[in-house]
C-alpha cells in the first residue's frame, strides 16, 4: 500500500455500487435493488431505514449526549450509514495514497465524510464519490508503519510517562500523550521513527483496565470479580460471550449477574490484546440483544465505524453512555504491559463497566477495555474491536 495508482479507476457510481456490495443489507430490507434503482438511492434508502431503527433509548441517549435532536440525531445516523459504505471501497481505489478517513463532528447533526490522499490528482474522484476530499502529506501506509515502530520500541522499553499513542487521521501524524513530553520525545528518537510524522501532547490521561466490573448484564469471576457481558457469541453448538481480557485467564469460572454458575473462561488475552470469551452452560441462551437505556437493542452486525461515529456503550455500572470514535489502532500502556489496536472514545465509564460492549447504530464495535476519568466529570475510553476477537477464536457473533 506504499505506491500510490494514480487517479481512481471507474466513476463516483461505481465505487457507491461496490460499497453496497461488501456489507450486509440491513435487516427487513430488500436483497437485491429494484432494475430502475440506481445504487446511490439504494444506499440513501437503507441509510434512512438504518436512521428509523435506532430504539427509542438510544435515541435519547444521543440526544441527552450529543446535543443533537431526535430529527439531528437520525440524519446523523444516515449519515454515519452512507459514509461507513463508502469509506472502504474508497479506501481500496485509493490504495498507496490513501491517508486516512472521518466524520464531521458528531454534535453536528450532518455527518460528512471526509477521506484524504497524499495524491492531488485523486481529488476530484473523492469528491465525485461523495466525500470531502484532504490532500496530505503522509499516508496511511506511513503513519502505521510509524506506529507499529513506537510499539516495537516499547515492548523493549515501556515508556511510563507516555501512556498511548495513535495515528490520528485529522492531524495526518501519529499523535503520543505523555506527562512528561521531553521523555517522549526521548521515546520517539530512540524508536527511530521520523520526527516529522509525530506529535506530542502532554495529557494528564493515566489509563487503567476497569477490573472487577460487567457488560450489558454483569457477571462475576471465581466468585470475587465483576466484569461484563460484550456480545453473544457462538462456537460451533457452543453459546456464550466475548468480553475484556484482563477480566479473566482460560479455566475461571463465571457466575451470571443473579450469581448462578454461567460457565468458563475459553480464551483470554491481556496484555498485548484486551479480549476473551466465556463459553456459557445450557442454562444460559445466547441472544442478538444488548441492555439499552430503555430496553434491549438488536445487533445486526459489526461493520466497523469510521472515525468520528457516534457510539454508545453498555456497562453495569454506569449503564448507557454515547460519545464519539476519536481514532483506531491505538496502543495504551497500562501498568500490565502496552496494548494494541484499541479504539478511542469520548464515551465515559467505570470500573465495573469492563467487557461492556460499544455500538454504533446497529452494528457491534467492541468491548470496553480502560480509560480515564469517569462518568461524572467525563472521560476517555477505549475499546477492543470486535471483529479481531472473532477472527482470534474462530468465533461467530449472534444477530437479529
Amino acid at each position: 500500500m506504499r505506491h500510490s495508482r494514480g487517479v481512481i479507476a471507474g466513476s463516483a457510481l461505481a465505487v457507491s455500487a461496490l460499497a453496497l456490495t461488501v456489507l450486509p443489507s440491513l435487516a427487513g430490507a430488500a436483497p437485491h435493488s429494484p432494475a430502475d434503482e440506481s445504487p446511490a438511492d439504494a444506499l440513501t434508502v437503507r441509510a434512512e431505514r438504518a436512521a428509523e431503527a435506532i430504539p427509542a433509548g438510544a435515541l435519547k441517549a444521543m440526544q441527552r449526549d450529543l446535543g443533537l435532536s431526535a430529527a439531528e440525531a437520525r440524519e446523523r445516523v444516515a449519515g454515519e450509514y452512507r459514509a461507513g459504505q463508502l469509506a472502504p471501497a474508497l479506501r481500496k481505489d485509493l490504495a498507496g495514497s490513501y491517508a486516512g478517513a472521518w466524520l464531521s463532528d458528531a454534535t453536528d447533526a450532518t455527518a460528512e465524510l471526509v477521506v484524504a490522499t497524499t495524491d492531488r490528482a485523486e481529488a476530484d474522484a473523492i469528491t465525485a464519490a461523495g466525500a470531502k476530499a484532504r490532500v496530505v502529506e503522509h499516508s496511511m501506509g506511513d503513519l502505521g508503519a510509524a506506529k507499529t515502530a513506537l510499539d516495537r520500541a516499547a515492548r523493549r522499553s515501556a515508556p511510563a510517562a507516555a501512556p498511548l499513542w495513535y495515528v490520528d487521521v485529522r492531524t495526518n501524524s501519529v499523535v503520543v500523550h505523555a506527562s512528561d513530553p521531553a521523555k517522549a520525545r526521548s521515546f520517539v528518537e530512540a524508536s527511530g521513527v521520523d520526527g516529522d510524522l509525530v506529535r506530542v501532547v502532554k495529557s494528564a490521561e493515566k489509563p487503567r483496565p476497569y477490573a472487577d466490573l460487567r457488560g450489558g448484564e454483569a457477571y462475576y469471576i471465581n466468585e470475587t470479580s465483576r466484569c461484563s457481558i460484550g456480545f453473544s457469541v457462538t462456537d460451533g453448538s457452543r453459546q456464550g460471550f466475548v468480553t475484556a481480557g484482563h477480566c479473566g485467564a482460560p479455566g475461571d469460572a463465571t457466575a451470571g449477574h443473579d450469581r448462578t454458575d454461567q460457565g468458563t473462561f475459553q480464551g483470554s488475552s491481556f496484555p498485548g490484546n484486551d479480549y476473551g470469551w466465556v463459553a456459557t452452560n445450557s442454562d444460559w441462551t445466547a441472544t442478538p440483544y444488548v441492555k439499552g437505556p430503555n430496553g434491549d437493542v438488536t445487533v445486526a452486525g459489526s461493520a466497523q465505524a469510521p472515525v468520528g461515529s457516534s457510539v454508545c456503550r453498555s456497562g453495569s455500572t454506569t449503564g448507557w453512555h454515547c460519545g464519539t470514535i476519536e481514532q483506531h489502532d491505538v496502543t495504551v500502556q497500562y501498568g500490565q504491559g502496552d496494548v494494541v489496536g484499541l479504539t478511542r472514545t469520548t464515551v465515559c465509564a467505570e470500573p465495573g463497566d469492563s467487557g461492556g460492549p460499544y455500538i454504533s447504530g446497529n452494528q457491534a464495535q467492541g468491548v470496553t477495555s480502560g480509560g480515564s476519568g469517569n462518568c461524572t466529570v467525563g472521560g476517555t475510553t477505549f475499546f477492543q474491536p470486535v471483529n479481531p476477537i472473532l477472527e482470534a477464536y474462530g468465533l461467530s457473533l449472534v444477530t437479529g
